[in-house]
């Protein structure tokens, strides 16, 4: 069998104050997560433990994202994350202050014949 990718969500999330990439990623996976329901799983009768989720965050400085933590907020699955170059920086007039803004891309595979 092959896994093929059947759910690709779309999520963004931002800390408009004190720069926190990991906070900014998190929120942008419960966006993505907020926007599906795996209705499917129970109608082919598929273990959400064995179904495989990738990850995908952007943002500016990907180091430091904590990846680990991203991870860990997903409910199900076999998670993997990858964190690469992506969202927005959005500093304050005063140069003292940053917005962050990240992007996921949460996509599920399933084993299918």
């Amino acid at each position: 069998m092959t896994a093929r990718r059947v759910i690709l969500e779309m999520g963004a999330g931002n800390d408009l104050h004190g720069g926190d990439y990991t906070k900014a990623a998190l929120r942008a996976v419960q966006d993505a997560l907020h926007h599906s329901s795996l209705t499917m799983l129970r109608s082919l009768k598929v273990d959400p433990k064995t179904m495989l989720v990738d990850v995908t965050i952007g943002v500016q400085q990907p180091e430091r994202v904590d990846a680990e933590r991203v991870r860990a907020s997903l409910p199900h699955g076999i998670v993997t994350v990858r964190v690469v170059k992506g969202g927005l920086d959005v500093p304050d007039d005063e140069g003292s202050d940053v917005a962050v803004i990240a992007s996921a891309a949460i996509s599920v595979r399933l084993e299918l014949p």
